[in-house]
């Protein structure tokens, strides 16, 4: 898939005020600092579409991008933010969960998580709700560029071994990098194959 046009539409915190279309619609969500703002960046090679920052937690609303004028890229607020109230926690799982029990028009939500490190129990505990709710997903590995082949390699063995103890079959994942474009293709390519089932 070609990238050729990538606009911003909205943000909130409020299921209800979510754009009324009826066009696909992708969630990128994960723990705080996984990269989700510089993956989405590079997927829609627009350098500032996605706000990055250096602190963790920086997305604290749903906002939505229109992509091609034919699909939605929903950039969702991590979870296990790292520096905000209890209060804020709370509030941010509310939509995010009814976002993803309401929202009829998300179509795969992509569940990025930092391949440096070994499985992470909050990571574990989101996918299992996910999959409880019937909520349809993928795995993105993010910063595959930080590790030599071999420790990514085990690091990605570790996680199949440990999802694998509860669950029947892994979900489909992608390895990828911001800085070196890894596993841009394959993602985006992925949603198109999705989208040109819907266009039939």
């Amino acid at each position: 898939m070609k990238i050729t046009s990538a606009e911003f539409v909205i943000s909130n915190s409020e299921v209800a005020k979510c754009p009324d279309s009826k066009l696909p619609e992708y969630a990128f969500i994960g723990r705080s600092n996984v990269g989700k703002s510089s993956l989405i960046n590079m997927l829609t090679e627009r350098k500032n579409l996605a706000k990055t920052s250096g602190r963790p937690g920086k997305t604290q609303l749903i906002n939505h991008f229109l992509i091609n004028k034919s699909w939605h890229l929903v950039d969702l607020p991590g979870y296990g933010y790292a520096r905000v109230s209890k209060s804020a926690k709370k509030t941010f799982q509310k939509f995010i969960t009814a976002y993803f029990e309401k929202r009829e028009q998300m179509i795969c939500a992509f569940v990025l998580i930092d391949s440096r490190h070994k499985p992470q129990p909050i990571d574990l505990e989101f996918m299992e709700w996910l999959g409880e709710h019937q909520v349809p997903f993928c795995i993105i590995f993010t910063k595959a560029d930080k590790l030599k082949p071999k420790a990514l390699e085990r690091n990605i063995n570790d996680y199949q071994a440990e999802m694998l103890q509860t669950w029947t079959e892994m979900p489909r994942y992608f390895i990828t990098s911001s800085s070196s474009g890894m596993g841009r293709d394959e993602v985006l390519d992925y949603i198109d194959s999705i989208n040109s089932q819907f266009a039939q």
